[in-house]
């Protein structure tokens, strides 16, 4: 083929985005002008976001989805655009956002906050915007995040969703986050998630003290094919292990924390009690 540049997908998650869409293109038997007449762009703009010499927008992605039938899908790249415009994830977090989107079941558990999963809006939105007052993330990029995590909780809401169990330390439900109005609705919304008959709710109070087998953020998942992904996060750094080996010691300790929890009853009747409470 004339001209035909070389991609070299592990430059970057730009250079990422570009093979991807070329793959797809070339899959379909298209030429660049084919893909650009479907999505309303020229075969000039498709080959310049192929070679990564013009960046992909939130407008183009989701102008490809619709060409190619990847809207709200695992395959979105929108969803790929969100993942190249958060900088400011840990690393390993997209791959695990990724694969989040395809487990049949997926295991969480947190300290100190509510999972991204379970969070609303708004307990997200203070969580942000918290950031922002530090410095750590820009304004921009806190409404990316925050754009991110929407989309990850849009893609579990089909007719056949994943199974999701939710183990939260009792510091989760405790620390305040944006005010009364704020941790009242959120409370409220894990009640809710636990009445849903693919979810499953648990508190590992403070009382079990030393026999809590995780000190920060797990995360496991069940793909199609019965394989087990686990993802561990420090405050800046994620690591994502797909061997068994390493994995199952992880799922092991997961088990030995839900018989120390609190049953989903019980925590339903803790989460409430805190509302009560809640000044």
């Amino acid at each position: 083929m004339v001209n035909r540049r070389e991609l070299n997908p592990d430059a970057s998650p730009e250079a990422a985005y570009g093979a991807r869409l070329r793959n797809a293109r070339e899959a379909r038997g298209w030429k660049q002008d084919d893909l650009g007449l479907r999505a309303g762009y020229s075969g000039r703009h498709i080959s310049g976001v192929e070679t990564c010499t013009k960046s992909p927008t939130r407008k183009f992605s989701i102008a490809i989805d619709g060409a190619f039938g990847f809207t709200e899908t695992v395959d979105s790249f929108e969803r790929e655009w969100l993942k190249i415009k958060q900088g400011v994830l840990v690393q390993g977090f997209p791959e695990y956002v990724a694969l989040e989107g395809e487990a049949t079941e997926i295991r969480l558990f947190e300290v100190g906050v509510i999972p991204g999963l379970l969070q609303t809006r708004a307990y997200a939105q203070a969580l942000d915007n918290a950031a922002v007052a530090r410095g750590v993330i820009t304004p921009e990029q806190a409404e990316q995040r925050l754009a991110l995590l929407m989309e990850r909780q849009k893609a579990l809401i089909h007719p056949t969703p994943p199974m999701i169990i939710a183990v939260l330390d009792e510091s989760c439900i405790r620390r305040p986050v944006g005010g009364p109005a704020v941790m009242e609705a959120q409370l409220r919304h894990l009640v809710d998630f636990a009445a849903q008959p693919h979810t499953m709710l648990q508190i590992a109070p403070f009382s079990i003290g030393e026999h809590r087998p995780f000190n920060r953020l797990v995360n496991l998942l069940t793909l199609p094919d019965r394989s087990l992904v686990s993802y561990v996060e420090s405050e800046t750094q994620g690591h994502l292990d797909r061997e068994l080996s390493p994995v199952l010691p992880v799922m092991r300790g997961y088990h030995q924390l839900q018989a120390v929890s609190l049953s989903q009853a019980e925590t339903v009747d803790m989460v409430r009690q805190h509302r009560k409470g809640t000044p």
